[in-house]
């Protein structure tokens, strides 16, 4: 069990850690450096929609990774993403900037945004499974939810990284100091690694492939048998990463430049907030495998539809105090969905293709989310106010209330199954 927690739970916060650092400095770095030229609007714009490219990836990644994750194993498709994500990391920390190779540049860095996006579309699916297969249906969603607290500490150890160096003043930061924790993510992969490579596959999948019972295409026996679950579970989640880059990616841009928030505080507010997101995805864990995951997501789903107005509202009073209580109440309602997930989403798909399935699900709705990032500052722009954002958002979150009121089961767990706790040695 350590093991596990330690691979699904460590892996995925580096990942993360990598993903939520290029787009802190979407917000803060990139429309500087890399869209000189451009207005400070259209700069931004064009950074926050280099950071969308990343989700526009993402469902391909998760259909190429899931079927080598349904085939091959779950634990070379762990292994394989953090390679993925983590170089293409480093590669940005050491990329020249337009200043100095001009439109190379920008097209070098949205390249390995795309290698990012690509290697993160499958490592959800990887680190969720290697979870929750060895756990029982009873324990499923407390299993999963090992590699759902990857995300906040992705964003707690981001924007530790980038809070410790924006320190420095303008010329010095802009220089080098912020490639410093882009760099920072060869050390944290090597960490990784030496986790994951200690990682034995499932027994449940072990057994399918000792039995030569995989799937030749799995992605097309998904689309044959699951083709309303992988609809449902896309709609489903939109809501959770919708609301998650609006506050770590956009309020970093929406926070400084128009309510005049100063960048450092904005951090250690969203910083702050990432302890109760942490604490919401266990206590709705503990909640899902005891009184399903369906109807802690759904209470979830509604908080997400209830909360962007009144969190703008806060934000916009300028109060960090307020403004404090706008991310925390927003974090417990991404853990609210975080911690229902894993055990929502296992019991959707069929073990044969359940990598596939789950990936894919998760990804377009990561992509939905990630991609509609940018009309954030446009809808903005149209009205004067925060308002058309927030409405957005609470659309958004109406979306996936409405679809995972539909997703069902795939098979009903036994109750007298038992948790497979055991990680059984390679031979």
């Amino acid at each position: 069990m350590k093991r596990l927690f330690a691979a699904s739970f460590v892996g995925t916060s580096i990942e993360w850690y990598d993903y939520f650092i290029f787009g802190t400095a979407a917000a803060l770095v990139f429309p500087r450096l890399f869209f000189p030229e451009a207005s400070p609007d259209a700069a931004t714009l064009a950074s926050l929609s280099a950071f969308a490219v990343g989700f526009l990836v993402r469902p391909v990644g998760a259909a190429v990774i899931g079927h080598f994750g349904d085939r091959i194993g779950r634990k070379s498709m762990l292994v394989l993403t953090l390679i993925l994500t983590g170089g293409s990391t480093f590669l940005i920390g050491v990329l020249p900037t337009f200043a100095a190779i001009g439109i190379g540049a920008p097209l070098l860095l949205v390249a390995l945004r795309l290698v990012q996006g690509f290697g993160v579309a499958g490592e959800w699916g990887g680190a969720m499974l290697i979870s929750t297969e060895n756990a029982g249906p009873r324990r499923r969603a407390l299993f999963g939810s090992f590699a759902q607290f990857g995300v906040p500490i992705g964003v707690l150890t981001s924007n530790l990284a980038f809070l410790a160096v924006s320190g420095m003043d303008d010329d010095a930061f802009f220089s080098y100091g912020w490639r410093i924790p882009f760099l920072l993510s060869a050390v944290l992969v090597v960490v990784g690694l030496v986790i994951r490579m200690m990682l034995t596959e499932p027994p449940e999948f072990a057994k399918v492939k000792q039995e030569r019972k995989i799937i030749k295409v799995p992605f097309t026996e998904l689309i044959r048998r699951h083709p309303r679950n992988l609809i449902l579970g896309g709609l489903a989640a939109i809501a959770p990463p919708a609301v998650g880059y609006a506050v770590t990616v956009y309020m970093l841009t929406y926070g400084t430049k128009v309510v005049g928030f100063d960048r450092n505080t904005l951090l250690t507010l969203i910083l702050a907030s990432t302890s109760v997101w942490v604490g919401a995805i266990a206590v709705s864990a503990l909640l899902s495998d005891r009184f399903g995951a369906k109807r802690l997501y759904i209470v979830g789903a509604v908080t997400a539809v209830i909360w962007p107005i009144p969190m703008f509202a806060l934000v916009n009073t300028g109060d960090a105090g307020l403004a404090l209580v706008a991310f925390l109440v927003a974090a417990v309602v991404q853990g609210i969905m975080a911690g229902a997930q894993g055990g929502l989403f296992t019991e959707m798909f069929d073990l044969k293709v359940r990598y596939s399935g789950i990936s894919v699900a998760y990804a377009l709705g990561a992509t939905v989310a990630g991609a509609v990032t940018p009309a954030f500052p446009a809808l903005y722009a149209s009205a004067g106010s925060s308002t058309p954002v927030a409405v957005f958002l609470t659309a958004l979150g109406l979306v996936s209330l409405v679809a995972v009121l539909g997703v069902q089961r795939a098979s009903a767990p036994r109750e007298t199954e038992e948790p497979a706790l055991a990680v059984t040695p390679e031979r």
